[in-house]
């Protein structure tokens, strides 16, 4: 596997395989890689000859300096783990490499990026769009792949994509769960062994507020249900539980209303913001 920390060997390492008819998938990531991560790298060594990932921890998406300085970094490891999966290559600059100055652009993707995760954190999914536009420029990938876990980011990302007439098919691939149904996350590994028992709260949530949906509790009803359910919990709190309309966002009062309507939830167990979502079908 080759590893570039500049932009210009990598293109030319991706020039030279795209003259050579070769396609291209592209696995954007910050690190502290887990199973879903390699996931993804194996859908697109399905699908490609080669396969770029990414490592890099964009300080644009953040928010909060304090979560920007905690996220793992964990290069070592993550490098031996995209070898092993047969990555082809690993692109990881520096900071001066992608913002050569401080950024003035910012995306607006209206609604899309006001409900759930931009109401909680403003920004963000512009830091993301601008990250994810650079990637696309650099490698210029055919395909690109990302997880289900983050679909509010993948739904802002296929704005982007049909927005800029990227050339690119886009990838949500399911997300992988632990055996107790957490969702796997890089944050998890901030998580002491009490909270990482008390994180499967949100699974759980999502299963019992599918069962209530499907069942014929109203969506009032069983937000208020949920609340309850993850604020008793000691060390756990609840952000948001929306019922939301998987190709616009919409967030949904009725279960009969918008697109294959998914469930999006986000609280913190102690000081780790987690997330997760299940489709109610």
């Amino acid at each position: 596997m080759e590893i570039f920390k500049h932009i210009a060997p990598l293109k030319a390492f991706l020039k030279d395989k795209q003259k050579q008819g070769k396609s291209v998938g592209l696995v954007p990531t910050m690190g502290a890689l887990h199973p879903g991560h390699l996931a993804l790298v194996r859908a697109s060594k399905e699908q490609n000859q080669v396969t770029v990932s990414s490592i890099y921890i964009n300080p644009t998406q953040f928010n909060n300096p304090a979560d920007l300085e905690k996220y793992p970094r964990t290069f070592d490891k993550d490098a031996d783990l995209l070898t092993k999966v047969g990555c082809d290559a690993v692109f990881y600059p520096e900071n001066n490499e992608m913002y050569q100055q401080k950024s003035l652009v910012k995306f607006d993707f209206s609604h899309l990026d006001k409900v759930m995760e931009g109401q909680f954190r403003p920004g963000h999914f512009s830091g993301v769009a601008l990250v994810v536009s650079k990637l696309f420029h650099i490698v210029n990938p055919d395909q690109a792949y990302f997880g289900q876990k983050d679909f509010q980011q993948f739904a802002i990302i296929r704005q982007l994509v049909t927005e800029l007439k990227f050339d690119i098919n886009l990838h949500c691939i399911p997300t992988l769960r632990e055996s107790d149904g957490l969702a796997m996350s890089s944050r998890n590994l901030r998580l002491n062994p009490e909270e990482r028992n008390r994180a499967t709260i949100f699974y759980k949530a999502l299963i019992l507020a599918k069962q209530k949906l499907t069942g014929g509790t109203s969506v009032p009803e069983t937000k208020t249900l949920i609340r309850k359910m993850v604020d008793q919990e000691i060390k756990t709190s609840l952000e948001y539980i929306e019922l939301a309309d998987s190709i616009n966002l919409n967030t949904l009062d009725n279960v009969s209303d918008g697109n294959r309507p998914i469930l999006c939830i986000a609280g913190y167990v102690g000081e780790v913001r987690l997330i997760d979502n299940m489709y109610l079908d």
